[in-house]
């Protein structure tokens, strides 16, 4: 199927006119106080109240606040059900781990205990700010506390955040990654699209996240580290997600040893996890 000519839904999330406005101020003033804005704006997540269809899966789990101690704050974690055989499920961005309520119902009617947690900076979890390095350490802290995991499942900046944990040693039997953006210099080009800005104000984000990181944030793009991955991986993206281009899942499945690719169509960013053959789909792959 040919995706260049697909028609896109809108992103997840709506930038404020009045925060591209001064963006766009700041770049006319100066391209360094731009990137330095867009890094802040960049690494703080928009906190979205759980919508009503999401709320018995909230209300039904148990929940417990632990502590990240690498990067010391704390985080709530989400257990819905009781088994030994435990599927991990990490959000996206401005996402929740309730989310995924449907599929989460499923499991548990397969004999699968389902464990989330909101992020750092999101839900009930303390931050104002968070980024990849601090999901991953969230990762191996919750594995620690709550492991082994059979299975691991990742929305959108979550899957990213998994390829790289388990490049990194988190284990499990499976992995299914949902909405997984690629190429990270490209998601900030994205995002400094949404502000209207110029290209050079993504380079010099860029050039910060590299300081801070110390090394070259290209370096976790999902198809980097999916060369590492040797175990069965499910790959679900929709043709129509105005996120995050379905071109990200076919690169991640052209790196990954054991990839499966299951592209929909019209369900865009989010309505995908709450899609009824999506579920199906994730259930006899983690079954076969």
């Amino acid at each position: 199927m040919n995706f260049t000519n697909v028609r896109v839904h809108q992103k997840s999330i709506q930038i404020p006119k009045k925060i591209i406005l001064l963006a766009k101020s700041l770049q006319f003033i100066s391209s360094n106080y731009a990137a330095k804005f867009g890094t802040k704006l960049f690494v703080t997540p928009v906190k979205f109240p759980p919508p009503k269809r999401e709320k018995m899966l909230y209300k039904s789990a148990q929940k417990k606040v632990i502590q990240i101690p690498s990067i010391n704050k704390n985080v709530e974690v989400l257990q819905y059900g009781y088994s030994k055989r435990k599927v991990l499920f990490v959000h996206g961005w401005a996402g929740r781990s309730t989310q995924l309520f449907l599929a989460a119902d499923k499991l548990l009617e397969n004999g699968y205990m389902y464990i989330s947690f909101n992020g750092p900076a999101h839900g009930k979890s303390s931050g104002k700010t968070t980024s990849m390095l601090e999901f991953v350490e969230t990762i191996r802290e919750i594995d620690k506390q709550f492991g082994p995991f059979e299975i691991a499942i990742g929305h959108s900046f979550g899957g990213m955040c998994l390829y790289n944990s388990i490049a990194e040693g988190f284990s499990v039997n499976k992995l299914i990654t949902i909405g997984a953006a690629d190429n990270i210099s490209g998601v900030i080009r994205g995002f400094t699209n949404s502000l209207q800005l110029k290209p050079i104000i993504a380079e010099k984000m860029k050039n910060i996240f590299d300081k801070q990181w110390q090394r070259d944030i290209d370096n976790h793009s999902s198809s980097v580290v999916a060369k590492k991955i040797q175990i069965p991986t499910l790959v679900i993206h929709d043709s129509m997600d105005g996120d995050v281009p379905v071109s990200s899942a076919i690169k991640i499945r052209q790196s990954l040893k054991e990839g499966v690719l299951f592209i929909t169509q019209g369900l865009g960013h989010t309505k995908i996890l709450r899609d009824k053959e999506v579920t199906s789909k994730i259930i006899n792959f983690i079954k076969s």
